[in-house]
């Protein structure tokens, strides 16, 4: 009987739902599970010894799996953990990061094939880190400043007579006066350089404005691409086309030898299995690296273009290289 697959992430994750999906109708066994339903509606008992690793089940009213028989996870941004009501602030505070130890450190523990392991996409996901493994594994990258210093930005702008963008080095959503907000690439002005105040409280990244024919989200599977070609339909779009989604058409793209090449290093670099990045193309044709997340969305590309991009996942998950 072939292996269990685990799948960590959100109950209302729904792209997670086209896998899960993929993987019953194959015949496989998945157990699907939420951190945000530990330890109220999820229960684990796991033990090590001299004999074996890990062992153990975890158990949910309707169903169980056998950590000792996982052959793959799909982990996929799951929820906090859900703590019973009436515990203090400092109880609170306490009893997750046990929970985070003990349930984060037993399925971190788990050696089968990861799509991705938390460890890895936590690391990847410092932005510094990926644009040194991009450069490493041969990708063009933008000439990129981090800083908290305003002569560092004027010096900077001097070297890039193109101009400059600015943009988050992590999240870009915040909440707000109650409201969720999302902070987009800004291409700066001259009177964005003129004022530069404020920039001191915090590390801010700023990158060479590079000349766009259009966009491309490549979505890497294992070693599978899947290249969709992201058309601007207006300025703000232009500039970052996650400020207008509306204006958006998208095509299907090959992708450059040299690019899949170096695209496949930096992922083993990262060791991932799973990214979405994104790439500038030129007008003379050269794709420009800006950044891989590797828990990107990708459910919509597959939905504008026919990229059957859960099919590869489940195939990966499976063990199976097209």
């Amino acid at each position: 009987m072939p292996a269990p697959i685990l799948v960590i992430a959100a109950d209302d994750d729904w792209p997670t739902d086209r896998v899960v999906t993929e993987l019953t109708e194959r015949g496989r066994q998945v157990f699907r599970m939420d951190t945000a339903d530990f330890p109220q509606r999820l229960s684990m008992a796991t033990r090590i010894d001299r004999a074996q690793g890990w062992a153990g089940e975890l158990v949910t009213e309707w169903r169980a799996v056998d950590l000792s028989r996982v052959g793959a996870v799909y982990y996929r941004a799951p929820g906090a953990f859900q703590l019973p009501d009436g515990m203090s602030g400092p109880e609170r505070h306490f009893a997750a990061a046990q929970a985070r130890a003990g349930l984060g450190g037993v399925l971190s523990a788990l050696t089968c094939r990861w799509v991705n392991h938390p460890a890895a996409m936590a690391r990847a996901e410092y932005k510094p880190v990926q644009l040194a493994a991009a450069r490493d594994a041969g990708l063009t990258i933008p000439p990129t400043l981090i800083t908290n210093r305003p002569d560092a930005v004027h010096d900077f702008a001097v070297q890039t007579p193109d101009g400059l963008i600015c943009k988050p080095i992590a999240s870009p959503v915040l909440v707000e006066d109650g409201q969720l907000k999302t902070v987009y690439t800004e291409r700066l002005t001259a009177g964005d350089l003129a004022d530069l105040r404020g920039l001191d409280t915090t590390a801010h990244l700023f990158q060479a404005w590079i000349e766009k024919a259009h966009e491309i989200r490549l979505t890497i599977v294992g070693s599978r691409l899947f290249a969709a070609a992201v058309h601007a339909g207006s300025y703000a779009a232009h500039i970052d086309w996650r400020s207008d989604y509306g204006s958006l058409s998208y095509t299907t793209a090959a992708v450059p030898d040299d690019v899949a090449a170096a695209i496949r290093r930096m992922m083993e670099q990262l060791g991932l299995r799973y990214g979405a990045a994104d790439f500038v193309v030129t007008p003379t044709g050269e794709w420009v690296f800006l950044e891989v997340n590797p828990c990107g969305q990708w459910d919509w590309i597959q939905g504008a273009t026919g990229l059957p991009i859960a099919q590869a996942i489940a195939d990966d998950l499976e063990g199976v290289d097209p």
